[in-house]
C-alpha cells in the first residue's frame, strides 16, 4: 500500500470483486488513524510508531460498512481492531499480520498475547473475525482439532499453525480455510518468488457459534496487485446496520464562483435586494429587533442568496493514474491469470519473466503519473496566487505535502485509555474545551497600566 499507486490498485480489485470489507496485511504505513480515499472508501489502519515502513495493518471498507462502524482500536503495527453494527448484534474484525515461523520465539508469544488480548475485549455475543496473513500452517489433519478446524487445509502443519490452533482452541475459533473442500489452488494462499513452493498462510476465523454464517472460504487467484499473497474470499451471511453520526458535517458554498464578474453581480443583487427588507423591517418603529434577531436575519440573507446563486461545493477528486497506466496494470493482469492457468513450468517460467517486466513497467508509469499530477498541482497554485486566490493555494499546497487526506486520530481520556468510539472522543472534546474556556477568576487582578 506504501508503494506508488498501489492503494488505488487494490481498491480497483476490491470493486470488481464486489467487496464490502478488505483486510490488508503487511501496508506498510506508518501511524495510525482513519482517512477516506478519493473513490469513497474509508481505510483505518495501524502502523509502526518509528516511522519505518514494514509491517503494518489496515481495514479497507464500502460506503455501506463504514455507516455501520462503530469504533476501531490500532493496537499494534500488526493488529487493528474493528467493530460494526449488525442487525443480528454486533461484528468485530481483527485484522493480523502474523510474524513469520523463523522469527523468535519471543517475538511470535508477543504477537500471539497481543491477539489473546484483543479477543478477549470482544463481547461474547458478537460475531467475531479474526484474519490476515497469519504466517501459519495448519495442515489436513484435523485429529483432535475438530471443533477448531476441518480436513481440507494443506500441507503439514508448522510452529505457527501450531500456536494459531491453540488460540482457537481456547477461545471457540474455527479456521473457515479449512471447513469447505476446494481444489488447492483454490485454498493455497501464498506462492514464492520462484512460483514452486506454494502454502496456505493466510486464513478467515470465526468464532464458535457464528460458524454456520460463513457460507464459503476461497482464493481467489484472479485478483492481482503484484503481490506474492492471493486475495483470500469469505461470505458470510451478515446484514450491517447503519448508525446514526453524532457529528455534522457542514457543506460549502462554491464561493469560487464569485471569480465570474456575473456572478458576484447577481450575487451582490441578490444581498441588496434581501438588506432591503431589513431595512424595511428596521424602520418600523413598532417592532423592536435585538442584536440576536438582527444578526440571525444576517446570516439567513448570506446563507440564502448563496444556496441560490453560488450553489454548494461539489468534491470532484482528480483521478492522476492515467488510463495508459490503467492498461499496463490490465497487461500485467492477464499475464498473471496466464500464469495460473498453465501446467507447463517451462512456460511458466517465461510468463513469470514477462511478468516482471510488465510490473517494472506498471511501477515507471506509476511513479511518473505521479510526479506530472505534481507538476500540476504546483502550476496550478501558481496560478491560484496571480489570481490572489489564498483558498486554492491553501487546498494544493495541502495536496503538495501529501496532507490532502483527512486522517481521524483516536484520542485518549484522562486516565490515557484510548477513546475508539465517536461518541466518547466529542465528548471528550466537549469536556476538554469546558475545562480550558470556564476558567476560575484570578484571585489578583491584573494592573495595567496606560498607554503614553
Amino acid at each position: 500500500m506504501y508503494e506508488t499507486g498501489k492503494q488505488a490498485q487494490v481498491i480497483r480489485e476490491m470493486r470488481a470483486y464486489k467487496l464490502h470489507l478488505l483486510g490488508i496485511s503487511e501496508c506498510r504505513w506508518t501511524g495510525c488513524g482513519k482517512k477516506s480515499t478519493s473513490t469513497g472508501e474509508t481505510i483505518v489502519y495501524s502502523g509502526r510508531k518509528d516511522e519505518k515502513h514494514q509491517a503494518g495493518v489496515a481495514i479497507i471498507m464500502s460506503r455501506n460498512v463504514t455507516k455501520a462502524l462503530i469504533e476501531y482500536a490500532p493496537v499494534n503495527e500488526r493488529i487493528i481492531r474493528a467493530r460494526f453494527q449488525a442487525r443480528q448484534g454486533k461484528l468485530t474484525i481483527i485484522q493480523c499480520y502474523a510474524p513469520t515461523n523463523e522469527a523468535e520465539d519471543d517475538v511470535k508469544t508477543d504477537f500471539y498475547l497481543a491477539l489473546q488480548s484483543e479477543i478477549e475485549k470482544v463481547p461474547k455475543h458478537d460475531v467475531t473475525i479474526v484474519m490476515g496473513d497469519l504466517n501459519a500452517k495448519v495442515g489436513n489433519d484435523n485429529t483432535g482439532n475438530e471443533r477448531v478446524m476441518g480436513k481440507y487445509g494443506c500441507g503439514k502443519i508448522n510452529d505457527n499453525g501450531e500456536r494459531l490452533v491453540d488460540l482457537c482452541g481456547a477461545n471457540n475459533l474455527v479456521i473457515g480455510g479449512t471447513t469447505f473442500p476446494h481444489r488447492d489452488i483454490h485454498k493455497l494462499t501464498w506462492t514464492s518468488p520462484n512460483g514452486r513452493d506454494k502454502n496456505q498462510i493466510d486464513h478467515i476465523i470465526i468464532n464458535g457459534k457464528w460458524k454456520r454464517s460463513l457460507q464459503d472460504v476461497r482464493v481467489m487467484r484472479g485478483a492481482d496487485v503484484a503481490s506474492d499473497h492471493h486475495l483470500v474470499i469469505a461470505n458470510i451471511k451478515l446484514k450491517l446496520k447503519k448508525l446514526s453520526t453524532y457529528v455534522n458535517v457542514s457543506r460549502k458554498f462554491d464561493v469560487g464562483k464569485l471569480q465570474d464578474p456575473k456572478i458576484q453581480q447577481e450575487f451582490k443583487l441578490e444581498i441588496k435586494n434581501r438588506f432591503q427588507l431589513l431595512d424595511n423591517l428596521a424602520t418600523d418603529n413598532t417592532i423592536t429587533i435585538s442584536v440576536n434577531d438582527e444578526w440571525q436575519h444576517i446570516h439567513e440573507i448570506y446563507t440564502q442568496a448563496s444556496k441560490k446563486v453560488l450553489g454548494f461545493k461539489r468534491q470532484v477528486h482528480k483521478e492522476w493514474i492515467t488510463p495508459e497506466t490503467w492498461n499496463l496494470i490490465d497487461e500485467r493482469k492477464e499475464v498473471n491469470n496466464k500464469i495460473c492457468q498453465t501446467r507447463s513450468e517451462r512456460i511458466k517460467e517465461k510468463l513469470r519473466t514477462k511478468y516482471t517486466e510488465c510490473n517494472k513497467k506498471v511501477k515507471t508509469a506509476t511513479r511518473k503519473n505521479k510526479r506530472d499530477f505534481m507538476e500540476d498541482l504546483a502550476k496550478e497554485a501558481e496560478r491560484a496566487a496571480s489570481n490572489q486566490r489564498m483558498g486554492q493555494i491553501y487546498q494544493v499546497t495541502k495536496q503538495l505535502s501529501g496532507k490532502s487526506a483527512k486522517i481521524n486520530m483516536p484520542i485518549k481520556d484522562k486516565n490515557n485509555n484510548m477513546l475508539t468510539t465517536e461518541r466518547d472522543q466529542y465528548l471528550r472534546w466537549k469536556e476538554h474545551f469546558q475545562e480550558v474556556l470556564n476558567r476560575k477568576d484570578p484571585d489578583n487582578i491584573a494592573i495595567i497600566p496606560e498607554a503614553s
